[in-house]
């Protein structure tokens, strides 16, 4: 969608010093670093011509409206150089990227933080920092758009560029993402790696020597190597990446620190700032005479001219947006608000399996509830690492995405729980699709650091993770998540949800679904699990923890738990009630949400006399800001072992028989 306007503009800045923009680039990035006094000068500095070639001859994106749907997504996997970008969001004139936020890197609050963090209208597509992420993330981003391509061919049609670096490529999440990339022929994805021989500890062969073309040509991906110095070869590869069907690694060999006289090459450019005497040098070697943090308004003028080159194109696709007979649906999946479809469909579920009473695995639940949900949501796009079976997350009938049609809702990720994460945190960031998975609760170790980038960033994600608890059984200690519970739940703004049975699962799903700025987890069981709710017009999962089952009066004794040992929980209230003792029994499915609650209502449930005990065939921390320090607590003290789900529990003292007996034991002591 280019037009003559857009050729005219091209033409321009095709006759524009492309070695003065890209100076400006590293004059701003060694300047901010060395004020900040903290920093990576070198990465910016070895890949401004690329950066610059990129910009101001390919990327489509508008300053003046950053969350353009159609634009191209820019990611800088490499997120240590994070000055790259800024300085390129300064210097093409977007509004709330100043000089003074640039003058502020790395300070207090300002829009220049250390890495990129995701700002989405300041150009920021995703939060990068951690290595491998970025490039994997943007593997999601290229499923999205070709997700909705597929759906609205008019309206979606861009390109994902990515900056990686070796470290990127080195981290063993890349190795994920870039080969489902490969196999899926994302054809509009295009990395420029930034080939620069340099690592933190010294040179990269001290520790990688990897064929990085033969490695990606195995991927299935078209791959190119050029001088990254070199403007008229950069533009060329590009061009040509563009034309391909597959994924494009342009492998780029660049001087780190260019320019810079002792050292351009060295480790020492990398992560710290150059210093007078070598900026001074630097700034003679570039013949760029001017001042710290000064742009000639010639080469500024350049540079806005690029952020101007795709204004006519922005107003070209709305006006085929506003002529579209599909707008209102492409709007609204973009908005991404379905609680007006979920709501209903969940309390129509709630009632029906209130009144079937069903004993089911909570995942066998989760597929049920999934099979009125899928149908609803055409953008709700399932999938799981070679799970399929045992998470139950995908429903008969929505067709499969794979390399030749990307209309489905269904994904096949391979055995990638990492990669696989990161895809997910890529497709809710374009917006549009939203992503759900399944893997074992165990391997949500192998999720885990873009599971926490999801919560940083406020994204709608939703990873259902099956095989719980020792439940699982005869898998042994390898597969039974003991710690996993706890590891999640200290995350900030991740979900856990731990369904106690079919009424509560479709509760958490609609948590789930309707949370747009927050991931969640749903832990749920191998085993059968009976019902033990009954249909309440309320989502009553959505308080975190309430009192399921109670005696008259005070209560004695209040027993907490969560998932499958609710029903333990209940079988410990009916051992109790015939010692003549007031039980009261609290399901907590989600310890986040129940502390999000009014201090009147968290204390309703844990400010009293009586004792306290809770029950979950997990490790205890967490649970001590329910029950209290002296709290009893029923679960697992070390990892598990391989036997059937009922012997284990017994073995490991995960029973009423055992919860009454602490309980007590407990009273007969405070008696005393």
């Amino acid at each position: 969608m280019q037009n003559a306007a857009v050729k005219k503009d091209n033409a321009q800045i095709a006759k524009i010093d492309y070695k003065n923009m890209a100076n400006a680039i590293r004059a701003l990035s060694m300047d901010a670093v060395e004020k900040a006094n903290s920093g990576h000068p070198g990465m910016p500095m070895g890949m401004a011509d690329v950066a610059t070639v990129l910009f101001s001859k390919y990327l489509k994106f508008d300053p003046r409206n950053p969350l353009w749907p159609d634009r191209d997504r820019f990611i800088l996997s490499a997120g240590h150089g994070s000055m790259l970008q800024y300085s390129l969001l300064y210097l093409t004139g977007y509004e709330k990227m100043t000089l003074d936020e640039i003058k502020n890197f790395r300070q207090l609050h300002s829009m220049t933080p250390g890495h990129p963090e995701v700002m989405p209208e300041v150009g920021i597509e995703t939060t990068t920092g951690p290595l491998g992420q970025g490039i994997s993330t943007a593997v999601g981003f290229a499923l999205a758009e070709s997700i909705m391509h597929a759906r609205f061919g008019d309206l979606t049609d861009h390109y994902t560029y990515v900056i990686a670096s070796d470290g990127d490529l080195m981290e063993g999440i890349s190795h994920e993402a870039c080969a489902f990339a490969g196999h899926l022929k994302l054809g509009k994805l295009i990395v420029l790696y930034d080939d620069n021989g340099i690592s933190i500890d010294g040179p990269t062969s001290l520790s990688y020597s990897d064929n990085v073309p033969m490695r990606f040509e195995a991927y299935g991906w078209d791959v190119q190597t050029v001088d990254g110095h070199d403007t008229k070869a950069i533009d060329q590869a590009i061009d040509k990446a563009r034309m391909s069907d597959k994924p494009s690694i342009i492998c780029c060999k660049t001087h780190i620190g260019y320019g810079a006289p002792t050292k351009q090459d060295k480790s020492s450019s990398h992560g710290s700032p150059l210093g007078a005497e070598e900026i001074k040098g630097t700034r003679e070697n570039l013949d760029w005479p001017h001042e710290p943090f000064e742009i000639p308004d010639e080469v500024l003028a350049a540079w806005r001219m690029v952020g101007e080159r795709n204004q006519s194109e922005f107003e070209e696709w709305q006006n085929v947006l506003s002529q579209n007979r599909y707008r209102s649906e492409y709007e609204k999946v973009l908005e991404g608000d379905v609680s007006d479809v979920v709501g209903p469909l969940v309390r129509e579920m709630k009632a029906s399996f209130a009144e079937e009473k069903p004993k089911l695995a909570t995942r066998q639940s989760s597929g049920k509830v999934l099979e009125i949900l899928v149908p609803a949501l055409p953008f709700l796009i399932g999938g799981s690492a070679d799970l399929t079976g045992s998470n139950n997350t995908q429903i008969k009938g929505p067709e499969i995405i794979n390399k030749n049609d990307f209309s489905g809702q269904y994904i096949y990720y391979g055995v990638r729980e990492h990669g696989m994460a990161a895809v997910m945190n890529g497709m809710a960031l374009h917006k549009g699709p939203i992503p759900y998975s399944g893997t074992f609760l165990q391997f949500s170790d192998y999720s885990r650091p873009a599971l926490r980038l999801a919560a940083l960033m406020k994204q709608r994600v939703i990873h259902v993770m099956t095989h719980d608890s020792i439940g699982l059984g005869e898998d042994g200690p390898t597969h039974q998540p003991v710690e996993h519970l706890a590891a999640l739940r200290a995350i900030p703004n991740l979900y856990t949800l731990r369904p106690a049975d079919a009424i509560e699962t479709a509760e958490c799903w609609e948590i789930a679904l309707t949370k747009m700025d927050a991931p969640s987890v749903l832990a749920l069981t191998r085993q059968g699990l009976p019902t033990v709710r009954a249909a309440d017009e309320e989502n009553m999962s959505a308080k975190g923890a309430y009192i399921l089952s109670h005696s008259d009066g005070e209560p004695d004794v209040t027993i907490f738990a969560s998932g499958s040992e609710v029903e333990i929980a209940l079988a410990t209230k009916e051992q109790l009630v015939k010692d003549k003792l007031n039980v009261r029994v609290v399901s907590v499915p989600c310890m986040d949400l129940f502390f999000e609650q009014d201090a009147e209502y968290i204390e309703s449930l844990t400010c009293n006399d009586s004792v306290k005990i809770a029950i979950e065939a997990a490790v205890r921390q967490g649970w001590d800001r329910i029950i209290g320090a002296h709290g009893l607590f029923v679960g697992m003290q070390g990892f598990g072992d391989s036997a059937p789900a009922n012997v284990l529990y017994k073995h490991f003292g995960i029973t009423a028989d055992d919860a009454a007996k602490a309980v007590r034991e407990r009273i007969k002591n405070k008696k005393k």
